[in-house]
């Protein structure tokens, strides 16, 4: 028997342009940070391009082979994080240097220092990363399905006093056609009891009212409906995910939280099926999808997180050894 995952060492581009079509049923990644962070040192890291269109275009063309690569009902969820645009004539551009054995915890600076000025952005602009890729990707043939906030209860403290502390980030939910797969009672919520106790009435606050609804509005009052719109079993998910940041004891800093890759890979990837980390990191996309019974790839640039990425598959993923990998 071989493992059911595989991690591939190399630039994602170049990795992905060598697996086969429609091979991979779900995409689960959270690439680095534009301007943050150094991940290794190589070249041809991702983030550390000099301005947001460069790295909006590099994630334009990795993206077009992962279009390729996903399989025709296939999903993609897409976490990024935001950065402030910080300019300092003569500085040249500086990057926080992240390894395995020296890290901080996520995102220690507000903003990365530029020595070149970017046109449209004024000192202390918000750079607005996450949805310049989205509509990147969006012209760029895919579906922008949804934006999913995942809120962060324990952010990062932040010594800015003139906005509020950032806790928050983005999903983008991203397919290839109008059809996919979207197992929505893998992640249903649980019904309160207030609510079950109100269906049992006929009153139901998830309808909108047609009173409220021709004013463009959605559930602000409740209207009679009856007990056949409440599914015993929970409630469609919203799109406002609350999840702690977490950290792993062997590399002193914040890793993608287990819980928010979980509903990504329960509704997005059918079991036994394979998903893709393109950006792998320290391997926690590959953990939920072993523990839940699908495939993992990964591609990594850095041979330090791919060796990290095993080292933690072997120890949280007891039963990986199962199958053939396809």
């Amino acid at each position: 028997m071989m493992k059911r995952h595989q991690i591939k060492i190399g630039n994602s581009l170049s990795v992905l342009k060598e697996m086969d079509d429609k091979s991979v049923d779900c995409v689960v990644t959270s690439p680095p940070y534009w301007g943050l962070r150094d991940y290794g040192g190589q070249e041809e890291q991702l983030g550390a391009e000099g301005t947001p269109q460069e790295f909006v275009d590099n994630m334009v063309s990795i993206f077009s082979q992962v279009h390729r690569v996903l399989k025709d009902e296939g999903t993609v969820w897409l976490n990024l994080g935001d950065s402030y645009y910080n300019y300092r004539p003569g500085a040249g551009q500086t990057l926080i240097k992240q390894t395995i054995a020296n890290s901080d915890q996520d995102l220690p600076k507000e903003c990365a220092r530029r020595g070149n000025k970017i046109k449209g952005l004024k000192e202390k602009s918000l750079v607005g990363i996450p949805w310049r890729v989205a509509l990147a990707l969006q012209e760029d043939g895919w579906i922008l399905r949804q934006d999913i906030i995942w809120h962060k209860p324990n952010p990062m403290p932040e010594s800015v006093k003139d906005r509020c502390t950032k806790a928050h980030e983005y999903i983008f939910l991203l397919t290839k056609n109008k059809k996919y797969y979207y197992d929505n009672e893998a992640i249903l919520e649980p019904i309160s009891e207030v609510s079950m106790k109100r269906a049992e009435y006929g009153w139901d606050c998830d309808r909108p009212s047609t009173k409220n609804a021709s004013m463009g509005g959605e559930g602000i009052h409740v209207e009679k409906m009856g007990t056949r719109f409440v599914n015993p079993k929970g409630k469609n998910k919203r799109s406002v995910w609350t999840v702690n940041t977490a950290s792993y004891k062997d590399a002193h800093f914040a890793v993608y939280p287990t819980k928010l890759i979980e509903p990504c890979i329960l509704a997005g990837c059918p079991e036994g099926g394979t998903v893709l980390d393109p950006f792998s990191g320290s391997g926690t996309t590959g953990i939920v999808a072993l523990n839940n019974g699908r495939k993992y790839t990964g591609i990594e640039l850095n041979p330090e997180y791919a060796e990290l990425s095993e080292k933690r598959i072997a120890e949280e993923c007891p039963n990986n050894l199962t199958e053939l990998m396809q």
